[in-house]
């Protein structure tokens, strides 16, 4: 029966003489989720970020004329959806009782608790996978990273590289000047900054290149790497779980991606009484959003 663990599972677990198991549980990566989003706890079903139009620009007061009052306005709404993930596995009582190596029940608890992992790691770098595809959209009816997200007083902005490029130092010097051109929705400029350039792990030689030499690479010019030499991008995060090879984004100084936990992974273990099969299971209940896309700046590749 699929999900069972029986003694034909695993024959030469039931005999002395086997060296050495392989494959139950490997090195993991740091928790790289953390670095994407920030954390918030929940005790609700579901959460909301709404977002707020602020005030215009002041207006010249003519003598003896009244002020010119404004007002604000409700903006997008964005709700976090907690979802319940979990995986377990069944033991039966031979297996249990015969196993020589303790190999299925103690190091089968690892391997469950690794495929959590990675599912919570994958359900983030998710979101930036789906970055810039419209079938995946926010509370402004727009995919997280487009060149038309709309401001709630009209009109719109963009958070996407205006022509799609690779990793450049030009492309990075462009990153910058645009995210530093964001404004509110009443067209208002705010100080948003670069926090972190996060990339796949196949282009991180060529942004360390660009990121740490004195000098301009790539150039016979005997320029100064202007990028390093402001300090323009603070942190390198290279996320394993992202599948597009030459895409990258820069979270900004801005909140609004967020990772929702309404329950930690908890491990339980239980017995059938029908079967005196032992049961082992993984539960873990949280979401992944983003809210403004301020927070994030981003190029799919050329």
């Amino acid at each position: 029966m699929s999900g069972i663990i029986s003694t034909g599972s695993f024959p030469k677990a039931l005999w002395p003489g086997v060296k050495k198991w392989y494959g139950q549980a490997y090195n993991d990566y740091p928790v790289e989720y953390t670095e994407l989003f920030e954390t918030l706890s929940s005790d609700k079903s579901f959460e909301e970020i709404v977002g707020t139009s602020g005030l215009g620009l002041a207006v010249v007061k003519g003598e003896g004329a009244p002020v010119t009052y404004d007002s604000e306005q409700q903006g997008f709404t964005t709700r976090a959806q907690h979802v319940n993930y979990g995986l377990g596995f069944i033991i039966t009582e031979e297996m249990m009782d015969d196993d020589q190596y303790m190999l299925v029940g103690e190091r089968r608890s690892k391997a469950l608790a690794r495929s959590m992992r990675q599912t919570k790691e994958l359900v983030a770098a998710n979101v930036y996978n789906r970055a810039f595809n419209t079938s995946y959209t926010g509370g402004d009816g727009k995919a997280m990273i487009v060149s038309d997200h709309p401001l709630i007083s009209g009109g719109t902005f963009s958070n996407v590289i205006a022509t799609a490029a690779d990793i450049s130092e030009a492309a990075l010097e462009q990153a910058v000047i645009d995210i530093a051109g964001f404004t509110d929705d009443r067209g208002l400029l705010i100080a948003v900054r670069p926090e972190a350039l996060i990339i796949p792990r196949q282009i991180n030689f060529e942004v360390q290149r660009i990121l740490k030499s004195n000098l301009r690479v790539d150039t016979p010019n005997n320029d100064a790497n202007v990028l390093k030499m402001l300090g323009s991008i603070p942190k390198v995060v290279i996320n394993h779980y992202l599948t597009d090879s030459d895409a990258w984004f820069i979270r900004t100084s801005e909140p609004g991606l967020h990772y929702f936990e309404r329950k930690a992974d908890s491990f339980a273990q239980d017995n059938d009484f029908d079967t005196s099969n032992a049961k082992f299971k993984a539960t873990g209940r949280y979401s992944f959003i983003w809210s403004d896309p301020r927070t994030i700046y981003g190029s799919p590749g050329a």
